[in-house]
């Protein structure tokens, strides 16, 4: 993963996120959302992540599909996760 100076994790380019697997790691989803590690294990836990994770074993995993459709990424392009989405996903609340 690319990182800047301040040790997080940049987030996916559009080309990206298109060229993910079926299914990918609550670590690629949140660098597709921008959370952070606590955040997004967190927001799985509880049941609040902003789109499908499956539990598998004592993991977790995030449907790409619905990680595409909640970033709006499809055939007509990126309109991204908007500031309030995000916010309302780091609250826990629906997105």
């Amino acid at each position: 993963m690319a990182e800047r100076n301040t040790g997080r994790s940049v987030p996916f380019t559009q080309e990206e996120v298109l060229a993910l697997p079926a299914v990918v790691s609550i670590p690629v989803a949140n660098r597709a959302f921008g959370l952070g590690r606590s955040m997004g294990y967190e927001l799985a836990k509880r049941g609040k992540y902003p789109c499908k994770v499956v539990k598998v074993g004592r993991g977790y995993r995030v449907v790409t599909a619905d990680l595409l459709r909640v970033l709006e990424i499809g055939s007509q392009g990126v309109a991204g996760l908007s500031s309030e989405a995000l916010s309302r996903a780091e609250l826990g609340l629906a997105v």
